[in-house]
């Protein structure tokens, strides 16, 4: 049972423990939207988004896209990060009812310019 809490540590949970929020800024959009992350499956990082938002219609799965992650430590600098779209499903009955839940894949995870 001792190895179970390091495995969860090595688990891709790191994202959401370094970066706190992610800014879409979409070519063909009036607007920038910035979302916070969520961890919601061991594999899986997520963003969620109202079913009404302009953002749905720019999105596609499979899509990649150079987002701006913001740290959880606010003294480190905002990072530019290639980041592929995996998943867009909107949950009907679960803890997030509603809500579109857009999965994220982080594809380059070097820091921007430090």
């Amino acid at each position: 049972m001792e190895d179970n809490p390091i495995e969860r540590t090595s688990e891709p949970r790191s994202i959401t423990d370094r970066y706190y929020s992610v800014e879409f800024s979409i070519n063909g959009s009036a607007y920038v939207y910035q979302f916070k992350i969520w961890d919601i499956s061991p594999k899986g990082t997520y963003v969620l988004v109202k079913e009404d938002s302009d953002l749905l219609n720019h999105l596609k799965v499979g899509e990649i896209l150079d987002l701006k992650y913001y740290t959880t430590d606010s003294s480190k600098p905002i990072e530019c990060l290639e980041t592929e779209i995996r998943h867009i499903a909107k949950d009907e009955k679960g803890r997030f009812k509603g809500l579109y839940l857009i999965g994220l894949s982080i594809l380059e995870d070097k820091n921007s310019n430090q």
